[in-house]
């Protein structure tokens, strides 16, 4: 067991001594409620095959497998809402506790799950349904940095030179690329302060394009988790060809037992 884990697991102790409950109850909300625009073929991004496993189902299987994680509520289309019961019971899938139907944007979707997180729950864990290379490890660095911070988000570090462009196309200058992350999913917060953020933005009609976004505007801290560059989201149908790469090279260094 890592010290960080000792240090938690004390803690509940600590907390169950004092008549307290722990409050690292996690509920993780997926959304996959989107019209994937850019993929093309006919089928949601979400319900694309990867080696013969829906999208999702490889998201959800994360989550379920991912010890921080308390219970799972799904954003869905609509249209696909009946899917998760099937998936529910092929695959095991025994912290799914809500699929609900999706908003008229991420944002909106992400406050139809919201309703539904546990009361006694003390963290939320927003993270995109397609982002199917998420493993339970990198579920459970971010959640433990936000046990420890408040909030916290999986990213990765730039690797190539950022450039700010003009309205022209014209470089107007140049980025130290050692503070430029991408921002990734899971990002998970306190729950009562993602919720003042989000009804908070709601009331004043602040739009993101994602939660860390919220949360910086009511001036809450959100540590970056290195959950590296395989993490990433199925947008188009050549992302699927990269992602069946990476599960591809996963699987041989498994087999060669160097596989963390």
């Amino acid at each position: 067991m890592k010290k960080k884990e000792i240090f938690y697991k004390v803690a509940d102790i600590i907390r169950a001594v004092n008549g307290k409950p722990s409050c690292r109850f996690t509920s993780a909300i997926i959304v996959a409620a989107g019209n994937s625009t850019r993929m093309g073929g006919g089928i949601s991004k979400q319900m694309a095959l990867l080696d013969n496993m829906p999208v999702v189902v490889r998201t959800l299987r994360a989550y379920q497998q991912s010890p921080e994680i308390s219970e799972i509520i799904v954003v869905a289309r609509e249209d696909e809402i009946a899917y998760y019961e099937e998936f529910k019971e092929k695959y095991r899938l025994t912290k799914l506790a809500h699929v609900v139907r999706g908003g008229i944007d991420r944002q909106e979707s992400v406050l139809n799950g919201l309703k539904k997180v546990r009361e006694h729950a003390g963290y939320v864990a927003i993270a995109d349904g397609a982002r199917c290379l998420i493993t339970p490890e990198m579920i459970g660095k971010v959640c433990r940095s936000a046990y420890q911070f408040g909030g916290a988000s999986a990213a990765c570090r730039v690797v190539d030179t950022v450039k700010v462009a003009d309205a022209n196309g014209f470089i107007k200058s140049t980025e130290d690329r050692e503070k430029i992350w991408l921002a990734q999913t899971p990002q998970v917060f306190k729950l009562n302060v993602y919720r003042a953020a989000a009804y908070s933005a709601m009331e004043k009609g602040f739009k993101a394009t994602d939660d860390n976004s919220l949360v910086e505007r009511i001036h809450r801290r959100v540590k970056l988790v290195d959950c590296g560059q395989d993490n990433l989201k199925i947008t188009t149908q050549e992302d699927l060809i990269r992602a069946q790469t990476v599960l591809r090279t996963r699987r041989e260094m498994a087999e060669r037992g160097d596989f963390e």
